[in-house]
């Protein structure tokens, strides 16, 4: 009897157990080198803590909202590609695990089940994710699609106006699996047997030509709010406010598009003092554990987005592995809390964490 996972990593290897190599490596890795892959989870073991002591921790409250919606903790589950590759069930189990949690999922643009199939399958807040194809009718359609089908936002992923050089799809020639949203939309059929089929059929969909003048375009669609996802600068961060967005993502996708990136972590408290409270910005890369949560919180984030981990939950054991990995990151996140002397969420101060520059400057 294999014993069960007691922290979210040890899905990981299981989940590699469980999968084709070619979906395990997409799943796990990222462009090039993998520096910046490395360097997300690294950089939050370069942050420490300064608890508190003697503070009344006998009632802990992780309870918060986003835009509004409320939900039980600060940790949302981050917008991933083709859930049944990791599971038949697929978003099916993911969207289920989220509600039984009480917590938001963002759907994938690049999700495995339809739009429809994700909204009637349980009762929940949900996001949608949006990229933008080369034939905006076609995004325009998903928009409206899930606005219909009572998705609460729009996340616009804007950091892949091409697709990153991800080695090992190239060499293990990851093809792409037909996305059930995009029937008699689009045709999935790429026209080389070279590399990447799923980098060539990003080239011939995305569009690179999409820019900040094309944010009123969207907002003219919809009326939804429009979250912004893969900003890792101050100057980006100022023109997202700028346009008009109801919230930022402070993300490097996952390591999985430019290389040598920075790690998220290391960029937030950048962008959220250039936000200046004007708008939420929540944050994505690297979460491992409830102290990762804890110390993104303690930079500004207003909540975290956990991608992989919840990919190989679903991999090694279905909506129970999702459900387990969100309920491993709300009790460590339970305990961090305690043990730093914040009974609630407004509680957690930028004095509560130590960066690796501010190490640095107290040794100078």
């Amino acid at each position: 009897m294999e014993s069960e996972p007691v922290h979210v990593n040890e899905f990981q290897e299981l989940a590699r157990q469980a999968l084709p190599k070619m979906y395990y490596d997409y799943y796990a890795g990222g462009a090039e080198d993998q520096h910046t892959l490395k360097e997300n989870v690294e950089a939050f073991r370069r942050i420490t803590f300064r608890p508190r002591i003697l503070v009344d921790v006998s009632q802990i409250d992780m309870s918060t909202t986003i835009l509004g919606y409320r939900i039980s903790a600060p940790i949302m589950l981050a917008p991933t590609a083709y859930h049944q590759l990791a599971n038949p069930e697929g978003e099916l189990a993911t969207a289920r695990a989220a509600a039984a949690c009480n917590t938001i999922m963002i759907l994938s643009y690049m999700s495995s089940c339809t739009v429809e199939e994700v909204a009637s399958s349980c009762n929940a807040i949900r996001f949608f994710q949006l990229y933008m194809y080369k034939r905006r009718d076609i995004s325009a359609q998903l928009v409206q699609r899930a606005e219909r089908n009572g998705y609460k936002a729009i996340v616009l992923t804007v950091d892949a106006p091409i697709l990153g050089r991800r080695e090992a799809d190239i060499k293990n020639k990851m093809a792409v699996p037909p996305l059930r949203n995009f029937e008699g939309l689009i045709s999935f059929e790429v026209s080389s047997d070279e590399g990447s089929k799923l980098g060539l059929f990003a080239k011939e969909t995305f569009d690179p030509s999409f820019s900040w003048k094309d944010i009123g375009w969207l907002r003219s669609i919809t009326n939804l709010p429009i979250l912004i996802k893969g900003v890792l600068t101050r100057e980006d961060a100022i023109k997202a406010v700028e346009v008009g967005v109801a919230g930022i993502v402070v993300s490097n996708h996952g390591a999985r598009q430019l290389d040598y990136s920075p790690a998220s972590i290391t960029v937030l408290e950048e962008v959220v003092h250039a936000v200046g409270g004007k708008i939420p910005v929540l944050f994505d890369g690297g979460v491992r554990r409830g102290t990762d949560v804890f110390k993104a919180l303690a930079l500004g984030a207003q909540a975290v987005l956990v991608g992989r981990p919840v990919v190989f939950g679903l991999a090694a054991k279905g909506e129970y592995g999702v459900r387990r990995v969100i309920e491993m990151l709300k009790h460590e996140l339970e305990l961090t809390m305690a043990l730093s002397g914040c009974p609630s969420l407004k509680d957690i101060t930028r004095s509560h964490v130590k960066t690796e520059s501010e190490r640095f400057q107290s040794m100078l």
